[in-house]
C-alpha cells in the first residue's frame, strides 16, 4: 500500500525535535548568503544568478535523464535577464520553455499557484507534445490512456519501479487540495513547506511526463518566496543531481511507509545546506574573478583575450596551450602567439614550468 492510498492521505505529519536545529542551520545559511550576494555590485550578482539557474536547469533535466546543450540554456537564461554575454547561441523552443517555468516559478513567487499556471507550465516544457517517440497529453493531468503511472528511474531495460502514483480519475480532487494548500498561509516555515511540496506533488504525479521537473520547479517557488527574492544563488537541483541515487531511494521510502515524512524532510533539508555551502565555495571563486578584474582593469585587452581569461578563472580543463587557445578563439596559430606573448609582456599570464612541446600557460597571480 501507498501512502496516497492511506486513509488519513494526505495529512502528513513529522517529529519537530528532529527538525529544529537543522532548518535553524539552513535558515542561517540562507541569510548568510543573501547577506554576503547583497554586499557584491548588481553586476555580479547577476553574473551569479546567472551561472546558478544555467546549473539548475541543466540538473533538473539531468536527474531524468535528458542532457541539455549548456550555451542554449545559459543564452536563453541570460537573455530574459537582459545580460549581454556576447555571441550567443539560439536556444531551441524546447529550452526557451524549460527557462520560462523557472523564470515564472521564481521571479513570480508571489503569484497564486493555479490548475492552468500548472498547464502552462507543462505545454512549456513539452512543446512538442511527445514524451521521446511517444505522443502524450500536454497542457492536462495525464488521461486514462496514460494507463498506471509509475514512477521509476535508470536505463530503459532496467528501471527501478519506485513506486505507483494515484490512478487519472482522481487527479482533479488530489490537485485542487495540493493547489488550496500550497496558496494558504500555513505557520509551517516556508522552506519546511517546500519540502513536503514537493514530495506531495510527485506522490501524485499528475502529468502523463515531466513531473520531476515541475515538482523542482515547485520547490524553487517557495525556496524563492522564503528568502523574500526572484534572485537565486543556489542550486537544488544541482545537489539533487548529485545525490540522484539517495533522491530515489529517499522518496521510495517514503511512498511506502506511513504518513510520518520526518526521514524525507530531513534529507530534504540536508542536501538543501550542501546546496548552499556549494555556493558559498562557488560565490568565493566569483569574489577571486572580481578581484583579478579590478587589479587589471587598466590593462588593454582584446575579446579573444578576455574569453581566455575568464575560461581560466572559472577552472579551465586541463592545459592551456597556443594550440587550443587557436581552436577556442577560432583563429591562426600566429594569432594565437601574439596574444599570449602580450598577456606575458604584462605579466598576467605566464609559462609553466615545462617547456618544449609541452610549453603552456598559467596565471601569474594564484587564486
Amino acid at each position: 500500500m501507498y501512502i496516497h492510498q492511506l486513509k488519513n492521505w494526505p495529512h502528513f505529519k513529522w517529529d519537530n525535535s528532529n527538525l529544529t536545529s537543522l532548518l535553524a542551520e539552513v535558515r542561517h545559511l540562507q541569510g548568510s548568503l543573501l547577506g554576503k550576494m547583497s554586499g557584491l555590485g548588481f553586476k555580479l550578482q547577476n553574473e551569479t544568478s546567472l551561472k546558478t539557474l544555467t546549473e539548475d536547469v541543466i540538473k533538473s533535466s539531468e536527474i531524468e535523464g535528458e542532457l541539455l546543450n549548456e550555451e542554449q540554456v545559459r543564452s536563453s537564461i541570460a537573455k530574459k535577464m537582459g545580460i549581454d554575454i556576447g555571441i550567443v547561441q539560439k536556444a531551441d523552443r524546447h529550452i526557451d520553455g524549460i527557462v520560462e517555468i523557472m523564470f515564472d516559478a521564481t521571479k513570480n513567487y508571489y503569484d497564486s499557484l493555479t490548475k492552468n499556471r500548472l498547464f502552462a507550465w507543462h505545454a512549456a516544457l513539452l512543446p512538442t507534445g511527445r514524451s521521446g517517440m511517444s505522443k502524450i497529453t500536454v497542457g492536462s493531468w495525464r488521461k486514462k490512456d496514460s494507463g498506471i503511472m509509475q514512477v521509476v528511474s535508470g536505463p530503459i531495460g532496467k528501471e527501478t519501479v519506485h513506486f505507483e502514483a494515484p490512478t487519472y480519475d482522481k487527479l482533479n480532487k488530489e490537485m485542487q487540495h495540493f493547489i488550496k494548500w500550497f496558496n494558504s498561509t500555513t505557520k509551517d516555515d516556508l522552506v519546511l513547506k517546500s519540502s513536503i511540496a514537493h514530495l506531495w506533488f510527485v506522490t501524485i504525479h499528475p502529468f502523463a511526463d515531466g513531473n520531476g521537473r515541475i515538482g523542482r520547479a515547485l520547490t524553487d517557488m517557495l525556496l524563492a518566496k522564503s528568502e523574500n527574492s526572484g534572485k537565486r544563488f543556489y542550486s537544488m537541483s544541482s545537489q539533487m543531481q548529485k545525490d540522484r541515487k539517495n533522491y530515489y531511494l529517499e522518496l521510495e521510502k517514503s511512498q511506502k511507509g506511513s504518513l510520518d515524512i520526518t526521514e524525507w524532510i530531513i534529507w530534504f533539508l540536508d542536501c538543501l545546506k550542501k546546496a548552499i555551502k556549494a555556493s558559498e565555495d562557488a560565490l568565493s571563486s566569483t569574489l577571486c574573478k572580481a578581484r583579478f578584474w579590478k587589479e587589471h582593469e587598466e590593462i588593454m585587452i582584446n575579446k579573444r583575450q578576455k574569453k581566455i581569461l575568464n575560461m581560466l578563472l572559472d577552472g579551465f580543463y586541463g592545459k592551456l596551450t597556443s594550440s587550443k587557445w587557436a581552436v577556442i578563439c577560432d583563429c591562426s596559430q600566429d594569432t594565437a602567439s601574439r596574444d599570449i606573448n602580450d598577456l606575458i609582456e604584462k605579466k598576467v599570464l605566464k609559462i609553466g614550468e615545462s617547456g618544449g612541446r609541452s610549453t603552456h600557460y598559467l596565471l601569474t597571480q594564484k587564486l
